[in-house]
Protein backbone atom coordinates (compact mmCIF):
# COMPACT_ATOMS: atom_id res chain seq x y z
CA UNK A 1 0.00 0.00 0.00
CA UNK A 2 1.40 3.40 -0.90
CA UNK A 3 0.76 6.46 1.25
CA UNK A 4 2.98 8.96 -0.52
CA UNK A 5 2.89 12.38 1.07
CA UNK A 6 2.42 11.00 4.58
CA UNK A 7 5.04 10.42 7.24
CA UNK A 8 5.38 7.30 9.35
CA UNK A 9 4.37 8.96 12.65
CA UNK A 10 0.95 10.02 11.34
CA UNK A 11 0.40 6.65 9.66
CA UNK A 12 1.52 4.76 12.79
CA UNK A 13 -0.87 6.79 14.92
CA UNK A 14 -3.76 6.02 12.54
CA UNK A 15 -2.94 2.31 12.32
CA UNK A 16 -2.66 1.83 16.07
CA UNK A 17 -6.16 3.25 16.57
CA UNK A 18 -7.56 0.07 14.98
CA UNK A 19 -4.67 -2.41 15.01
CA UNK A 20 -3.91 -4.02 18.37
CA UNK A 21 -0.36 -5.22 18.96
CA UNK A 22 0.40 -8.80 19.98
CA UNK A 23 0.70 -8.89 23.79
CA UNK A 24 2.18 -12.42 23.73
CA UNK A 25 5.50 -11.57 22.09
CA UNK A 26 8.40 -9.81 23.78
CA UNK A 27 8.52 -6.86 21.37
CA UNK A 28 5.56 -6.47 18.97
CA UNK A 29 7.19 -3.33 17.54
CA UNK A 30 10.56 -3.70 15.81
CA UNK A 31 12.91 -1.12 14.37
CA UNK A 32 15.92 -1.63 12.12
CA UNK A 33 19.15 -1.33 14.12
CA UNK A 34 21.56 1.38 13.08
CA UNK A 35 24.44 -0.21 11.19
CA UNK A 36 27.55 -0.10 13.41
CA UNK A 37 29.70 2.87 12.45
CA UNK A 38 26.83 4.73 10.75
CA UNK A 39 26.86 8.20 12.37
CA UNK A 40 23.12 8.74 11.95
CA UNK A 41 20.75 10.02 14.65
CA UNK A 42 17.28 8.48 14.99
CA UNK A 43 14.99 11.09 16.60
CA UNK A 44 11.99 9.56 14.81
CA UNK A 45 12.26 6.57 17.18
CA UNK A 46 11.31 8.86 20.07
CA UNK A 47 8.17 9.87 18.15
CA UNK A 48 7.34 6.21 17.57
CA UNK A 49 7.76 5.44 21.29
CA UNK A 50 5.33 8.22 22.23
CA UNK A 51 2.74 7.02 19.71
CA UNK A 52 3.04 3.39 20.76
CA UNK A 53 2.80 4.34 24.44
CA UNK A 54 -0.36 6.36 23.71
CA UNK A 55 -2.12 3.39 22.14
CA UNK A 56 -0.43 0.39 23.78
CA UNK A 57 1.10 1.42 27.14
CA UNK A 58 4.18 -0.47 28.34
CA UNK A 59 4.81 -2.09 24.94
CA UNK A 60 8.44 -3.02 24.33
CA UNK A 61 10.08 -1.81 21.14
CA UNK A 62 12.80 -4.11 19.84
CA UNK A 63 15.59 -3.71 17.29
CA UNK A 64 16.53 -6.07 14.47
CA UNK A 65 19.83 -6.17 12.58
CA UNK A 66 19.49 -4.63 9.11
CA UNK A 67 19.58 -7.75 6.93
CA UNK A 68 17.49 -9.78 9.36
CA UNK A 69 14.95 -6.91 9.30
CA UNK A 70 14.70 -7.30 5.51
CA UNK A 71 14.09 -11.05 5.89
CA UNK A 72 11.33 -10.49 8.46
CA UNK A 73 9.78 -7.80 6.25
CA UNK A 74 9.65 -10.23 3.30
CA UNK A 75 7.19 -12.34 5.31
CA UNK A 76 4.94 -9.42 6.27
CA UNK A 77 1.22 -9.60 5.53
CA UNK A 78 1.19 -5.98 4.35
CA UNK A 79 3.77 -3.33 3.57
CA UNK A 80 2.95 0.37 3.78
CA UNK A 81 5.25 2.70 1.85
CA UNK A 82 5.12 6.33 2.95
CA UNK A 83 6.86 9.52 1.93
CA UNK A 84 8.89 9.50 5.17
CA UNK A 85 12.36 10.98 4.71
CA UNK A 86 13.89 10.15 8.10
CA UNK A 87 16.73 7.64 8.15
CA UNK A 88 16.08 4.31 9.89
CA UNK A 89 12.35 5.05 9.93
CA UNK A 90 11.45 1.44 9.07
CA UNK A 91 9.10 -0.23 11.55
CA UNK A 92 7.47 -3.65 11.83
CA UNK A 93 4.27 -4.17 13.83
CA UNK A 94 3.13 -7.58 15.02
CA UNK A 95 -0.66 -7.73 15.17
CA UNK A 96 -2.64 -9.05 18.07
CA UNK A 97 -6.26 -10.17 18.23
CA UNK A 98 -8.93 -7.70 17.15
CA UNK A 99 -11.69 -7.68 19.77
Amino acid sequence: MRLDGHGVPEVLDAILQLFPLDPYVEAPVSLMEVVPGDPVETPIWDEYAKIVEKHEPDTKIGHIERFQFYEVAKKAYAIVATGEGALYANIILQKGVVK
